[in-house]
């Protein structure tokens, strides 16, 4: 371990606070003077930014179009549709009043009382509403459909207690919103936008995860389906990692979205609706990184080989030299390259620092080996260190990222696998969660069963899992009724 990182809590020692200050260290974010908002600072950005750039894309090549909708929604939308402000009501920030002014001492602002708006506005926690406002001007006929949008942004939703990343105030996202002429063409859309999360998740992300769809009370507030993707992170709990949602016809009655349907019959808009925010960056954290600090998957790494040379002052010149060769081609490679020649820092310090961030490979540029034809190369998801020829290092390099992004999601899902049991006794279940792991179990599918497994063990059905064998689910291990499903019961964030 690195000696710079010797006051970075073990995981072992103690989970929470390891991914707090390594959220911290690592450069990534840090809190706010604005109550349970966060600053997300360079580094963690850059890594927001690759995954938007590949999810943008992949949302793209299903035929969506990026929009943009108001920040503030008029209170009366949120009265339309009724379980969903039933939902969101208790975590809107509300905006009165729309003009300060000075104090009676002139050394500070009060809000003008004068200036009370008419009708309060709400800081969006979703965009449903607004945004089905606004598609009842654009839809009129059956040709007008489908309409597929999505929207980066930031929403906010009240939150007292705030964790970096998992759960703030204020978080960004995404949020797609599609509009269908019938009920088979938006379930079938929801269900698409899953696997494209799923997709991502396991192919960029490196983090298996289990696709399913969500209880009646854990569903999205409005919604008549919810489909949910959960990985599992390293002290075993369920983090959900991006929904997808079947809203019916909910929010078409809602605002009044009518459409001309081949019949030349008025009828209301299908609807669909899908996130994954900034709580991705806490899934890839918790997912692969270790006592050392980051682990990232090539893939989404800001920099994915940083190159570090040592030598003495009079040789810096032949290393800088053979450093923009290797630049130049790890570029035409399309790797993402980093040369660190800063003088100011000393080497054990970079190598303590780039591992801290999780640059995937780094590569050692010693006047010494160099004159043997070598260069030093670590992989950082093992540490393992290898003297390797500078001939045709980049191609190396690149083949050693592949190899590091099949070996992180391997390792991953090695431990969820690992970590995942069928269990239809009750008893055994109240131990056995409390040290964490999916549960695979017979429930009856009543919301009374539900609530007392969450009374007691603090455990959630995260969902009916797709890939589980649904034929002959047994008996529920808490009511002893027949059961309906076998689902994915776990601990979660």
């Amino acid at each position: 371990m690195a000696i710079e990182l010797k006051d970075l809590t073990k995981r072992s020692e103690n989970y929470s606070r390891w991914y707090n200050e390594l959220v911290v260290k690592a450069d990534l974010a840090e809190q706010a003077d604005v109550r349970g908002c966060m600053v997300i600072k360079p580094y963690g950005y850059a890594i927001w930014e690759k995954m938007q750039q590949v999810l943008d894309s992949m949302f793209k090549e299903t035929g969506v179009q990026n929009a943009y909708f108001p920040l503030l929604i008029p209170k009366s939308f949120l009265s339309k549709e009724a379980e969903h402000v039933e939902g969101f009501a208790k975590e809107c920030a509300v905006v009165t009043h729309y003009r300060l002014k000075t104090n009676e001492t002139h050394d500070g602002v009060v809000v003008d009382p004068e200036a009370k708006l008419e009708e309060e506005l709400i800081i969006r926690p979703t965009s449903e509403t607004i945004i089905w406002n606004t598609y009842k001007n654009w839809i009129k006929s059956y040709r007008d459909l489908p309409v597929l949008c999505n929207q980066w942004c930031n929403v906010m939703r009240w939150e007292m207690r705030t964790r970096l990343f998992l759960r703030t105030a204020e978080f960004l996202w995404q949020e797609g919103h599609t509009a269908h002429a019938t009920r088979e063409e938006a379930e079938q859309r929801a269900q698409q936008m899953l696997k494209v999360y799923a997709k991502f998740a396991e192919d960029y992300m490196a983090v298996p995860v289990v696709q399913g769809v969500k209880s009646a009370t854990e569903r999205f507030a409005g919604a008549i389906d919810t489909y949910t993707i959960e990985a599992m992170m390293q002290d075993g709990k369920a983090l959900q990692s991006g929904t997808s949602h079947f809203l019916g016809q909910n929010f078409g009655k809602a605002f009044g979205v009518q459409f001309l349907n081949k019949e030349n019959q008025l009828e209301y808009a299908w609807a669909t609706s899908w996130g994954v925010s900034t709580r991705l960056m806490g899934a890839l954290i918790m997912t692969h990184s270790d006592d050392n600090g980051l682990v990232l998957p090539p893939r989404l790494a800001p920099i994915q080989v940083v190159i570090i040379p040592i030598g003495k002052p009079a040789q810096m010149e032949a290393l800088d030299q053979k450093a923009a060769e290797m630049v130049a081609k790890f570029k035409e490679l399309g790797v993402s390259v980093k040369y660190d020649n800063d003088d100011s820092k000393r080497p054990g310090f970079k190598f303590a620092d780039y591992e801290l961030k999780g640059v995937p490979v780094r590569i050692v540029l010693g006047a010494r080996d160099l004159e043997k034809g070598e260069v030093e190369i670590m992989r950082r998801d093992t540490l393992e260190k290898n003297n390797v020829s500078v001939e045709g290092i980049e191609e190396y390099a690149k083949n050693l990222l592949d190899d590091i992004q099949q070996n992180i999601y391997k390792k991953a899902l090695d431990y969820r696998l690992a970590h995942t049991c069928e269990c239809s006794d009750y008893e055994e279940f109240k131990q056995k969660v409390q040290d964490g792991g999916f549960f695979l179990c017979p429930w009856d599918g009543t919301e009374e069963t539900e609530a007392q497994i969450k009374e007691e063990t603090q455990a959630t059905i995260r969902c009916i899992p797709f890939d589980t064998d649904q034929s002959n689910p047994g008996t529920d291990m808490v009511s002893g009724k027949p059961a309906k499903y076998k689902a994915l019961v776990a601990r979660a964030y």
